[in-house]
């Protein structure tokens, strides 16, 4: 099974200038935890969550009114292509601990978004062992590998 037959397609991205309470207005209105954030081409070039919003900005007192999202990102982020099989996408997700992987095509363009609820919908498909496997690694605090997010 192909990464694009799993993937969200409909994706809210913003610029790295985009000041931090905007963007969790924009996670608040459209119900979701994470946005890529892209350069004036399109290009991904980090991804903010909620976590982070609440971590990286309200916990250290920035001003979220004044703040830019580049601030908070996370800058080396891991992506995959929607014709990546959907073992290796998973594979990425749980080696790295992350719960959502952007989708970019080859120009690094984002086109999507993978989460661990689209495993989810998709376990009978995917195999319902190797997604429980995927999100035990994914939630694994005693492993080694660095939360991304």
């Amino acid at each position: 099974m192909k990464v694009k037959e799993c993937m969200c397609d409909d994706v809210c991205c913003v610029k790295p200038e985009t000041k931090i309470n905007e963007v969790a207005k924009l996670m608040s209105s459209n119900h979701i935890g994470c946005v890529p954030v892209c350069d004036n081409n399109n290009k991904i070039c980090g991804i903010v969550t909620d976590r982070d919003i609440l971590l990286r900005s309200i916990a250290n007192d920035k001003d979220v009114k004044q703040t830019p999202v580049s601030d908070i990102m996370t800058c080396n982020v891991c992506t995959c292509t929607e014709d990546e099989d959907m073992k290796n996408a998973e594979n990425k997700m749980a080696t790295n601990q992350i719960r959502r992987l952007p989708v970019c095509d080859s120009n690094n363009k984002v086109v999507g978004i993978l989460t661990l609820g689209d495993l989810a919908q998709f376990d009978n498909e995917l195999g319902k062992t190797e997604v429980c496997t995927t999100i035990e690694n994914i939630c694994d605090c005693n492993s080694q590998a660095k939360n991304a997010e």
